[in-house]
């Protein structure tokens, strides 16, 4: 099978530490192809930002020329998903609900260890709206920018293990979710550091996607994800209006 994996901020740096995370969790037999917005900002950390990046993320999606049988949106607590369900065939995963999801097999209640504080609020809407919020027993922000996590790996370690530790000890987490894409490949270590089921977005929606298509499921299309009323939308995809824009990443 095929997965498009849509990172959400247009750093291709930070599309290859995902695209790593999601073929290492990847079954045998499942190709990633790992895409990058070609407009957006180079990280998501606030609303205006957030939602920016959800019409990036659908004109990547919506522009891209090739069959596919599964959509992983690869950012924590971010918009768009939904969109994202009505324009595709295939089914769409975002990562802070599957990362939410499997957390909530593993235990009772799970703590979600983020980037920065402003973030927050935004992943709690975001877990509110998919039903998961009542076993979240905290969301912590390491301190830690987006960028920042993917560049030094040590001290973002180091940061989102202190809350980590703190989500299990003083919030009673039995897991810990990774609530950032720049956080791949760090759940081993947090596991090793705090004791607990460590759940990685990335990873987590790789693995749902698998099952989703394994088992022959996709969006219902006659309700709240029925595609869109057919209307003259100007310029979109946008990417066919940008001129003189650099070829997509893939």
């Amino acid at each position: 099978m095929r997965i498009l994996l849509v990172n959400v901020n247009t750093s291709d740096r930070v599309t290859r530490a995902l695209a790593d995370e999601a073929r290492s969790a990847a079954r045998p037999g499942t190709e990633i192809v790992a895409l990058t917005p070609r407009f957006g900002p180079e990280s998501v950390e606030g609303n205006f930002e957030s939602y920016l990046s959800a019409v990036a993320v659908m004109d990547r999606v919506a522009s891209y020329e090739g069959p596919y049988d599964a959509v992983v949106q690869a950012g924590f607590g971010e918009h768009g998903r939904e969109g994202l369900q009505e324009l595709c065939p295939a089914p769409v995963v975002d990562i802070t609900e599957a990362a939410a999801q499997l957390a909530c097999l593993v235990g009772g209640e799970y703590a979600v260890v983020t980037s920065l504080r402003r973030t927050v609020p935004q992943i709690r809407a975001r877990l509110r709206l998919a039903g998961l919020d009542t076993r979240c027993a905290s969301v912590r922000a390491s301190g830690l920018p987006v960028l920042e996590l993917e560049r030094d790996h040590g001290a973002a370690l180091r940061a989102i293990a202190a809350q980590a530790e703190r989500a299990v000890e003083e919030d009673g987490a039995d897991s810990i979710v990774l609530g950032c894409a720049g956080m791949a490949g760090l759940a081993e270590a947090v596991r090793e550091a705090t004791g607990v089921p460590v759940v990685d977005g990335v990873a987590a929606g790789v693995a749902l996607a698998e099952s989703l298509v394994g088992l022959g499921l996709s969006t219902g299309r006659r309700g709240a994800y029925a595609p869109p009323l057919p209307k003259e939308i100007t310029h979109w995809p946008l990417s066919a209006a940008l001129d003189g824009a650099p070829a997509p990443h893939a």
